[in-house]
């Protein structure tokens, strides 16, 4: 096996933002009293924010939305996070994924960062990781959600190499789906490491380096 290129999530694998997802859709849902919880919010992990709040609107049970109305809330909920993700700092990325990122780089080998997230390049910034990554593809640039592999697939692309030479690590189901229907090793971690899906599972970020 030659992989040549490591594309990886973000939330949940390099950084953590659940719960900035979390408390800024609890707002949004509890002005328009719906109820929303943490089990709803997991089905949210990977998903696009449109397709995200049409989950959430599964507990509506008011008057019908227009699209407008929808993209409202899309957008309040995205400043609410935004607001949030504003109190992130360098210390919320870790010793261990910095230094097994240098440690790919080190051995010649591409990264990127593949996610479904619009805000990706505003979350790399506050923690000082944007130069890390030698591509990136996020939700500015794909229009389908995983576990359509787009954004994945992509990421291949901006790092000129093929779907078949990468390997994606993620750490939710729909992202290791993503990965395989794009002809992609996939690399579990966290809660994905329960899917059989995956090639390879790894239950430390460091471990990366012991597959390529």
């Amino acid at each position: 096996m030659d992989i040549k290129g490591f594309i990886f999530d973000l939330d949940g694998v390099i950084v953590f933002t659940d719960k900035y997802h979390y408390k800024a859709w609890k707002t949004m849902a509890d002005e328009m009293g719906i109820y929303f919880d943490e089990e709803i919010n997991n089905r949210l992990r990977g998903v696009s924010r449109m397709e995200s709040l049409e989950i959430i609107l599964e507990n509506y049970h008011g008057e019908p939305l227009s699209e407008e109305k929808k993209i409202e809330l899309a957008t309040k909920k995205n400043d609410i996070y935004r607001n949030l993700l504003e109190t992130m700092t360098r210390a919320d990325v870790s010793d261990e994924v910095r230094n097994t990122l240098d440690s790919l780089h080190q051995k010649g080998i591409k990264v990127a960062l593949g996610s479904s997230s619009k805000n990706a390049k505003f979350i790399l910034e506050k923690v000082e990781l944007l130069d890390a990554f030698d591509a990136i593809s996020d939700g500015n640039n794909i229009t389908n959600s995983k576990p359509d592999p787009e954004v994945f697939v992509k990421a291949a692309d901006f790092i000129h190499l093929k779907p078949s030479e990468c390997a994606v690590v993620e750490d939710a189901f729909s992202g290791i789906d993503a990965a395989k229907s794009g002809n992609m090793y996939a690399v579990a971690i966290g809660d994905a490491t329960n899917y059989d899906k995956a090639d390879y599972k790894i239950n430390r970020f460091s471990e990366i380096l012991n597959i390529c």
